[in-house]
């Protein structure tokens, strides 16, 4: 039996990021440190919906490379209930979308993209029609 478990990308400031994806609604689960010969190579902070049980793996290497994102990432999508109220509590953290608000298809949900602390693009799709 298959099952997906995890998506996994490199960070670069391990509190920001997860100041970004608790306010998107994630909750932090654990973290595992990397040794190799004595020494501390990377942490993996894991992250999950509440009440689902696939995660997003953040890993932050502590030698202090930095990383591109290249042309190859999309994104990671995210169900919201309501979008507008979801946008209101992010911008309370300083968090905006890339765009307002908008639909892909008359009378498909509302969507918009936000962006983490490393530049990593999170879709925010509205599943319950809340308003606009």
């Amino acid at each position: 039996m298959t099952r997906y478990l995890h998506t996994m990308y490199r960070i670069t400031d391990p509190e920001r990021s997860r100041a970004f994806y608790e306010a998107l609604g994630f909750e932090f689960r654990r973290d595992l440190d990397i040794v190799r010969n004595g020494e501390l190579e990377a942490t993996n902070y894991f992250f999950g919906v509440p009440g689902q049980d696939e995660e997003l793996e953040l890993t932050y290497n502590h030698d202090g490379r930095t990383y591109e994102l290249g042309t190859g990432y999309g994104h990671i999508a995210i169900a919201v209930d309501d979008l507008d109220a979801t946008l209101a509590r992010l911008a309370q953290r300083g968090i905006g979308p890339d765009r307002e608000p908008y639909r892909v298809r008359e009378g498909g949900p509302r969507l918009t993209f936000v962006a983490d602390p490393d530049g990593y693009r999170v879709e925010l799709i509205e599943r319950s029609g809340g308003s606009g």
